[in-house]
């Protein structure tokens, strides 16, 4: 057997990164394969540098901006692949991602079966990534999965999958409705039309840490609000179809609870609606907690201002981490270029 893989790369606004993610899919030790870059309107260098990887095994196409769901349907049907490796154009691919889990898929009686890897953030510099595990870094059952990603607010990076073409068509297109956690929503479907999980740990996904311009940031925006507790209401009702134990039920509330602080107290008719939901599951939420390091502020400013706090100082940090990380690459990038220099005079 000898199947095809197609890597499929939705962008957006991914002029800095595009070319290293591409490089990163051409690096792939598995052989046979194709890749499908669908750019969704940007407004910036993407689609031309894109296209300066065109050739028979790379395929660029365009598309008026329509979100990260309808580039990615748009690719899965522009493609022909046994299996599916789906990328986001800012993330990487260790070079044998793809081969590890294929010898893995291809001992499978099923191709039902569906692949994860092991994946580490990253800012600029990939050699710096930390593999942590989670309780979701095993070979699992698909409601025992469900059921650990909620109970720890743990998750599986879009990048780590490896699909089987059946089973992708199973699971139907990502939902163009949804303006983040579209992936999370995706993949239940996936998962719950799986014969389980294997865990691949030889491969691996670095994951590039965007800070607030990542698609699954909500912040102020109305919209992603209510589109998150849409995308929440599906995933209940799935893990529910599967299961509707105590166990479930509790690990509903717990996934309820994780994202009512993203509503709170800025759209009390969402925070009505997810207690709503709570209830029906036989709970009820708490207010969200601030952090110790936050708690301060609320009795002289209010809870609002203690939370926009508690957002803003981890976006500050992470600003100033990701600009030292940016000139640390850009001095081993130099530092490189000189050495190849001093070795080719």
């Amino acid at each position: 057997m000898n199947p095809l893989v197609s890597i499929l790369i939705p962008a957006y606004n991914a002029e800095p990164w595009i070319a290293d993610t591409v490089r990163s899919a051409l690096a792939q030790t598995w052989a046979r394969k194709e890749i499908i870059i669908v750019d969704d309107g940007s407004s910036d260098g993407t689609p031309s540098i894109a296209r300066q990887f065109a050739s028979k095994t790379v395929t660029v196409v365009t598309q008026a901006n329509q979100g990260a769901s309808a580039a990615r349907n748009n690719a899965f049907e522009l493609c022909q692949g046994d299996y599916i490796q789906w990328l986001d154009a800012d993330d990487l691919l260790s070079p044998n991602k793809i081969a590890k889990q294929i010898e893995i898929a291809e001992t499978s009686a099923s191709r039902r079966t569906l692949l994860s890897s092991a994946w580490a953030y990253f800012l600029y510099r990939s050699s710096k990534a930390k593999f942590i595990p989670t309780p979701l870094w095993c070979d699992l059952s698909p409601i025992e999965w469900l059921l650990r990603k909620w109970e720890h607010n743990a998750h599986m990076q879009t990048a780590t999958w490896l699909v089987s073409r059946e089973l992708t068509e199973a699971a139907g297109p990502f939902d163009t409705r949804l303006l983040g956690d579209d992936d999370g929503e995706y993949f239940s479907r996936v998962i719950l039309r799986s014969d389980g999980i294997r865990f691949v740990p030889d491969a691996k996904v670095y994951y590039r840490a965007a800070g607030s311009n990542r698609l699954s940031y909500i912040g102020p925006s109305d919209k992603k609000m209510e589109a998150q507790v849409f995308a929440m209401k599906i995933q209940i009702g799935y893990l529910r179809s599967l299961e509707d134990s105590e166990r479930v039920r509790a690990a509903c509330l717990k996934y309820l609870q994780t994202w009512l602080g993203h509503f709170y107290p800025d759209r009390p008719d969402i925070v009505e609606q997810v207690q709503q939901l709570a209830a029906e599951l036989g709970g009820k939420l708490l207010i969200p907690p601030l952090r110790w390091k936050y708690t301060w502020i609320r009795p002289i400013l209010g809870y609002a201002l203690a939370k926009r706090a508690q957002l803003l100082f981890p976006k500050m940090r992470w600003s100033v981490e990701s600009t030292w990380d940016k000139a640390l690459f850009a001095l081993e990038n130099y530092k490189t270029s000189i050495d190849k220099a001093l070795a080719n005079s």
